[in-house]
């Protein structure tokens, strides 16, 4: 490979491969390891939305879809935003994805141009900053850790003050991966007013809405339509991450630019799984309902037994994801204690260092896991604290 070692992409070489997957990977192999490391839910898709999926092969829907999507997914996803959330989008201003990712890459190659900076802030969910990077961007990474995780207008406008009209968007990520973070109306008001008629793009992911338990989800596109994407799918709320249905919402005169983009990328997503996530909108609007339900039980097992180990956690309100700030009499490098964790007490979380800045002491996992899972977890974890400790 000497001859091409220097004919790549340079945008390529800036990037690393996934730290989240890496490390799943790394201690995968340990006996009996119980791995907490992936957001995919453990509930099966609905039955009546494999069944529509099967339906959909028996009727030969094994064509090109239209490069935007199935007229029937369009319009479901269009009244699935109204009725769950006030937003109000035509079918002509939704396209249906590979998956959230490629809602997100798609946002991304149609704005930026090489220099252009993004507002990231963190902890972030890590490939916000590859994304950016392989598009010729710079992310400008704000961390949130001294405000909850949650970021405020102020972050905003010291940003802005640095890096001035460079800044060509923002990323934000409600409720959070990796932080389960939450934020209010109010919160959410303030970011749109100073954002509002600055020439920049706000790409908000959504894909974790449906997921939320002490409040409504509030999306910016209600104070901001004009100036957002919205990125939404049914991987997490309806359980169909193999499936690879996201869902790009934006006004349409981005999106006329947007479709350009996604056209020249995919073609159009798989008419299968189209097929399968209209069911999943239209009959299923509250599939995710019970899934919540026990969302909200494992959230609080994990929360009170990691606190009563003197892990620091702010309780999560939505997503299926704790993050843990290690205890100071403990190894606070967050990827030896979850290397040491998994080779000696099978017990695998992701590091919190590849969140991003404000990620180092921490830990994240997921708890899309059955209750028995997390049990042993919790009671291996402690073994390890208690050794540690000892």
């Amino acid at each position: 490979m000497t001859l091409l070692d220097n004919r790549f992409n340079r945008n390529v070489h800036k990037i690393a491969t996934s730290a989240i997957r890496d490390f799943d990977q790394k201690v995968s192999s340990v006996e009996g390891i119980i791995k907490l490391t992936l957001g995919e839910p453990d509930f099966a898709t609905p039955e009546h939305v494999k069944q529509a999926g099967i339906e959909a092969i028996q009727n030969n829907r094994t064509t090109y879809a239209p490069t935007p999507g199935i007229p029937e997914l369009l319009q479901a996803a269009a009244r699935f935003m109204e009725n769950k959330y006030d937003l109000h989008y035509d079918q002509d201003e939704v396209i249906a994805t590979i998956g959230a990712t490629e809602a997100l890459s798609t946002a991304l190659q149609t704005v930026l141009n090489p220099g252009d900076k993004v507002l990231v802030p963190n902890p972030m969910f890590s490939l916000y900053e590859s994304m950016i990077l392989v598009n010729g961007g710079e992310p400008v990474h704000i961390n949130t850790a001294d405000n909850g995780f949650v970021l405020a207008p102020e972050m905003i406008e010291e940003a802005l003050e640095t890096h001035g009209e460079n800044v060509k968007a923002i990323i934000l990520n409600y409720p959070t991966n990796p932080t389960g973070v939450m934020w209010t109306e109010e919160d959410a008001k303030k970011i749109a007013d100073v954002l509002r008629g600055k020439p920049i793009f706000v790409i908000s992911d959504e894909i974790y809405s449906e997921l939320v338990f002490d409040r409504p989800h509030v999306s910016i596109a209600s104070y901001l339509r004009e100036q957002t994407f919205v990125i939404n799918g049914v991987s997490k709320s309806h359980s169909m991450t193999g499936w690879r249905i996201g869902l790009l919402f934006a006004p349409r005169q981005i999106m006329k630019e947007a479709v350009k983009v996604h056209q020249n990328m995919v073609t159009c997503a798989t008419t299968i799984s189209q097929v399968a996530a209209t069911e999943a909108l239209v009959n299923g609007a509250d599939d995710a309902v019970p899934m919540r339900v026990e969302y909200i039980k494992r959230r609080d097992f994990i929360y009170e037994s990691m606190t009563d180990l003197g892990f620091k956690i702010i309780k999560p309100s939505g997503a299926f994801y704790i993050f843990a700030e290690i205890p100071a009499d403990l190894d606070q490098d967050s990827f030896q204690f979850c290397l040491d964790l998994a080779l000696n007490n099978a017990v695998a979380f992701i590091p919190g260092n590849a969140f991003g800045i404000g990620g180092e002491n921490y830990v994240r996992l997921s708890y899309a896991a059955s209750m028995a899972n997390l049990q042993e977890a919790m009671t291996r974890l402690k073994q390890y604290v208690d050794t540690q400790r000892a």
